[in-house]
C-alpha cells in the first residue's frame, strides 16, 4: 500500500517499523472525534472557497457513511496506513474517488491529533463529572442514613476521638467535590481549539478558525500555532486529575477493607461485589476496593509517564508525542470503572453500629476528661498530663474510663465532680464538637442538608 507521504522516498517501508510505529490499534479510539472535526474542516474549507459547495457535500456524505460503519463495527482497520486519520483518509478516497484526497487541505496530522485528543477529553471529563455527582450523591445518601451512628475517629491508625459515621462519609464528599472542580477546570484548558495550526507555523489557505472552533464547540482558540501542535499540558493535567481522585478512592477503600476485616468489624461489603477463595471455604473478599486501591497506582504510573515523555522535547511537534494516547486512554477507562466499582460499594454497606460505639468509648473520650479540667481552670499542659495519669492508671488496673468511681477520680484532681461521668457516652463528647465543621449532630445535620441542596437531593 503507498503511502500518503511516500513521494520523498525511495524504499517501502520495512515490515518492523510499520508495526513499531502504528498508533491505529489504539488511536481507533479517537475515530468519531476525528469525523466530526473532518466535517467541520470540511465546511470551513467550503467557507474559504477552497472547497465548492458540490466537493463539500460529496465529501462530508462519504465521512457520514464511514461514521455508521465505524458504530455499527464494521469498518477495517489496516495497520500500514498508521494512524485513525490515515485510515479514514484512505476510505474517503476509496469511497469517493480522489475528491477524498482534498480533505487534509490546510491540515496536518500534527494539529488534526491534538483536536481529536481535546474533543474526546471534553466528552470524557462530561462523563467522569457525571459519575463523580453519582458518588457523591450516594456519600450523602449514606451520611444522612448514619447522622445517630457514633464511631472513633482514628489518627496514625490509632483510635482518637468520637464522631459520627455521617460525618466520615461526608468528608469524602468533600473531597470528590474538589476532585470534580479540578476535573471542570481542566475542561476550561481543553476547550480551546487547535486546527488551523498546521504542522507548526499555521496554515496559507484563508481558514476561519474561530468558526471551526464554533461548528466543534470550542470556546477558544489556541493563539500560537507552535504552541498548539506541541502541547499536551491539558493531558497531563487531565492525568494528574485521575491521579488525585485516584488517591481519594484508594484511601476510602483502604478505610472500607480494615472496617470490614474481622479484627474491626465495622461493617459489611455487600456479597456481589465480593469474591471467595480457591482453597479457603471462609473467606469473603474485598476485590473491588482492593483493585480499585491497586488501580490507583496505573493512575499515577500514567502521569509520570506523559510527564517523562514531555520533559526532554525539542519544539515542536515529536513523534515521541505519539506516547500520550496509551497512558490518556487508559487512565479514562481506569477511573470510570473505578468510580463505578466505589458507588456500588457505598450503596451497598451495611454498618455495624453496636461495634462501632462500643469502639468510640473507653480512652477515646479522655480528651473531653481533659477539657473538662480546662473548663475549671487548670491549664491545657497540666490537664493534659492529669488524662494521661488517668490512662496510664487503667490501664495497669485492666479497666476502662467508664468503670473508674468518683473517688479514683479525686486521687488525681479535686475538681472531678459527678457532671464528669456525662463525658463518658461516645455521643456526648461528639457533641461537644459544636464548632462549623465539628462532628456534633446539629452541625452534621446541617451539613447533610447543606449537601442534599448541593447535589440536588431536595
Amino acid at each position: 500500500m503507498e503511502k500518503p507521504w511516500s513521494g520523498r522516498f525511495s524504499e517501502e517501508t520495512d515490515e518492523f517499523v510499520e508495526e513499531f510505529t502504528e498508533s491505529v490499534s489504539f488511536d481507533k479510539e479517537l475515530a468519531l472525534e476525528d469525523i466530526k472535526q473532518d466535517i467541520a474542516h470540511v465546511r470551513t474549507l467550503q467557507r474559504a472557497g477552497v472547497l465548492s459547495k458540490e466537493e463539500s457535500r460529496k465529501i462530508i456524505e462519504g465521512l457520514e457513511s464511514i461514521r455508521k460503519d465505524i458504530e455499527e463495527g464494521r469498518f477495517k482497520w489496516r495497520r500500514e496506513l498508521e494512524d485513525v486519520h490515515m485510515n479514514i483518509e484512505a476510505e474517503l478516497i476509496n469511497r469517493i474517488g480522489d475528491l477524498g484526497g482534498k480533505l487534509h487541505t490546510g491540515r496536518s496530522r500534527n494539529d488534526q491529533v491534538t483536536t481529536d485528543e481535546r474533543l474526546y477529553l471534553k466528552k470524557e471529563i462530561e462523563s467522569i463529572v457525571q459519575l463523580l455527582k453519582e458518588l457523591r450523591r450516594s456519600l450523602v445518601k449514606a451520611a444522612g442514613n448514619s447522622v445517630d451512628v457514633v464511631l472513633p475517629a482514628y489518627t496514625h491508625l490509632q483510635r482518637a476521638q468520637p464522631i459520627r459515621l455521617a460525618h466520615y462519609f461526608l468528608s469524602f464528599r468533600e473531597a470528590f467535590l474538589k476532585d470534580t472542580e479540578r476535573f471542570l477546570d481542566c475542561y476550561r484548558r481543553a476547550d480551546e481549539l487547535t486546527l488551523g495550526s498546521g504542522a507548526v507555523a499555521g496554515v496559507d489557505f484563508p481558514l476561519d478558525r474561530h468558526y471551526t472552533a464554533e461548528l466543534l464547540g470550542f470556546n477558544r482558540v489556541v493563539r500560537n500555532s507552535i504552541y498548539a501542535t506541541a502541547d499536551r499540558d491539558f493531558i497531563a493535567e487531565f492525568l494528574f486529575a485521575c491521579a488525585l481522585t485516584g488517591m481519594h478512592l484508594s484511601r476510602l477503600s483502604e478505610d472500607l477493607i480494615i472496617w470490614a476485616s474481622e479484627e474491626f468489624g465495622y461493617l459489611d461489603l455487600p456479597d456481589k461485589l465480593c469474591t471467595g477463595s480457591s482453597i479457603m471455604p471462609q473467606k469473603k473478599n474485598p476485590d473491588v476496593l482492593e483493585l480499585i486501591r491497586g488501580k490507583t497506582g496505573r493512575l499515577y504510573g500514567n502521569l509520570v509517564s506523559l510527564l517523562t515523555t514531555l520533559k526532554g522535547l525539542p519544539t515542536a511537534y515529536n513523534r515521541d508525542l505519539q506516547e500520550d494516547k496509551e497512558p490518556l486512554f487508559d487512565s479514562v477507562r481506569t477511573l470510570k470503572g473505578s468510580l463505578i466499582g466505589m458507588r456500588k460499594v457505598i450503596e451497598g454497606l451495611k454498618v455495624r453500629e453496636h461495634r462501632m460505639y462500643s469502639n468510640a468509648g473507653n480512652f477515646v473520650l479522655i480528651t473531653d476528661v481533659a477539657n473538662y479540667l480546662v473548663q475549671k481552670g487548670v491549664p491545657f499542659r497540666k490537664a493534659h498530663h492529669i488524662a494521661g495519669s488517668i490512662v496510664a492508671y487503667l490501664i495497669e488496673k485492666g479497666k476502662r474510663l467508664e468503670e473508674i468511681s468518683l473517688e479514683e477520680l479525686k486521687n488525681f484532681s479535686e475538681l472531678f465532680e459527678e457532671d464528669v461521668f456525662e463525658l463518658f457516652k461516645p455521643e456526648v463528647v461528639a457533641d461537644r464538637r459544636r464548632t462549623y465543621g465539628g462532628t456534633s449532630k446539629e452541625s452534621v445535620l446541617g451539613m447533610v442538608e447543606v449537601a442534599k441542596r448541593e447535589e440536588g437531593l431536595v
